[in-house]
C-alpha cells in the first residue's frame, strides 16, 4: 500500500481537475482576446492604409513602340505583363515607364531596334495574367517581362493559387519560343503608410510569395529577379524621392532602380549576354532552387536561373539553381531624355 498522504480523495481530485480546466479556459481566453486584439490593430491599420493611399486616377503613360528604329534588323518584340508596377503607375512621362526604361537600355546594348507592347493592368493580380498572355502571343514576343504579386498580398490571395497561375502564365509563353522574366513580389513591408505590426506581416508575406514565385517559374523555364523592396537602402533613406506622390507606388527613380536590376538578366534571357542557357556554373554561385528562393527573397537584386552541376539538371535537393547579384547597367537614376533614336515610334505612324 502507499502512503496515505500521497492518494487523493476523489473530491479533491475533482476539484483540482475544475480549478485546472477553469485556469485552462482563463487562458485561452486571455489568448483569444489577445488575438482579437491584434487582428482589430490590423484591421485598423489596413483600413488606415486604404485611407492614406489614394485609389488610381488617370492611367500611367502608354509605353507601346519602336525604340531605336535607327538601329538595323528585325526588332526584338518585348512584352510587358502584370498590375501597375508594370505598367508605370506613378510616372507622368512614356520615357519614365519601366516598359520604356528597359527597351531603351536593350537598344543601346544591343544595337537591335525593340518593339515594345505592354499589356500590364493597374490592379491586376495574379489570376489576371491569361487574358493578358492572350493578347501578348498575337505579338510573337522573344521575350516576356512580368511583374506581379504586390496585389495578390494586399487582397490576401493564397500563395499556392497566385503561383499557380503565374506558372500557366509562364508555360504559355515558354511553349511560345518566348524568354520570360519575372520581377517577384516587392516587399510591401517597405511601403511607410503601412505600420507595425501589420508591416512586418506584409513583409513576410511578401518575402513568402517572392520565394515561392522564383522555384515555380525557374521550374516552369523562366528567369527571376528578386525585387524585394525595389533595392531599398535607398527607399527607405529617400523615400521622398523613390516614391510617387501616393507613397505606394516607385517614382521615375524608383522605376529606373529597379529596371536596372531586370535589364542584364532580359539581355540573358534573350541570349545576348555573356551567360546562355543552359549554363555549366561553379559550384560557388549554385543552390538548390528551394535554397536559391529563400535567399533571393532576402536580398532585393539577385536573379534566379537553372543551371547544370557536372551536366545534371538536378541535385538530391532538387534542381540546381544559379544565383546571380549582376553589376547595374546605370539605367539612369533620373530617367532623362534621350536622343531622338530612343524615343519610341507611335505604331501606326512609323
Amino acid at each position: 500500500m502507499g502512503d496515505v498522504g500521497s492518494v487523493v480523495p476523489p473530491v479533491a481530485g475533482w476539484q483540482r481537475a475544475r480549478r485546472i480546466a477553469r485556469l485552462a479556459a482563463i487562458g485561452t481566453g486571455a489568448t483569444a482576446a489577445a488575438a482579437a486584439a491584434t487582428g482589430g490593430v490590423l484591421l485598423g491599420q489596413a483600413r488606415q492604409a486604404r485611407r492614406t493611399i489614394p485609389m488610381a486616377e488617370a492611367p500611367p503613360p502608354r509605353c507601346d513602340g519602336v525604340y531605336g528604329a535607327k538601329f538595323p534588323g528585325r526588332p526584338i518584340t518585348m512584352v510587358v505583363l502584370g498590375d501597375s508596377s508594370a505598367a508605370g503607375y506613378g510616372v507622368h512621362r512614356r520615357r519614365e515607364t519601366p516598359g520604356a526604361l528597359l527597351a531603351t537600355g536593350l537598344t543601346r546594348r544591343l544595337h537591335r531596334p525593340v518593339r515594345v507592347h505592354r499589356f500590364a493592368v493597374v490592379g491586376s493580380l495574379s489570376a489576371g495574367l491569361k487574358p493578358q498572355v492572350e493578347s501578348a502571343l498575337e505579338c510573337e514576343p522573344d521575350v516576356a517581362v512580368i511583374l506581379i504579386g504586390g496585389n495578390d498580398v494586399t487582397n490576401r490571395t493564397p500563395p499556392g493559387l497566385a503561383v499557380r497561375y503565374l506558372v500557366e502564365a509562364v508555360r504559355a509563353l515558354r511553349a511560345a519560343g518566348c524568354e520570360v522574366v519575372v520581377g517577384t513580389c516587392p516587399d510591401l513591408g517597405a511601403i511607410q503608410p503601412i505600420q507595425p505590426p501589420l508591416r512586418w506581416l506584409a513583409r513576410r508575406w511578401s518575402r513568402q510569395l517572392a520565394a515561392a514565385q522564383t522555384v515555380a517559374v525557374v521550374e516552369a523555364g523562366g528567369w527571376t529577379v528578386s525585387l524585394g523592396d525595389l533595392l531599398g537602402p535607398r527607399f527607405a533613406a529617400e523615400p521622398t524621392r523613390m516614391f510617387a506622390w501616393d507613397r505606394f507606388h516607385p517614382s521615375a527613380e524608383g522605376y529606373a532602380m529597379a529596371v536596372a536590376a531586370l535589364l542584364p538578366t532580359v539581355i540573358s534571357a534573350l541570349g545576348a549576354g555573356p551567360e546562355r542557357r543552359p549554363v555549366p556554373a561553379a559550384v560557388g554561385g549554385v543552390r538548390s532552387l528551394p535554397e536559391a528562393a529563400q535567399e533571393a527573397a532576402r536580398h532585393a537584386g539577385t536573379e534566379v536561373s537553372g543551371t547544370q552541376v557536372r551536366g545534371r539538371d538536378r541535385g538530391p535537393a532538387g534542381r540546381w539553381a544559379q544565383l546571380r547579384r549582376r553589376a547595374f547597367f546605370g539605367v539612369g537614376e533620373q530617367p532623362q531624355s534621350g536622343p531622338a533614336t530612343d524615343s519610341p515610334t507611335l505604331e501606326g505612324t512609323a
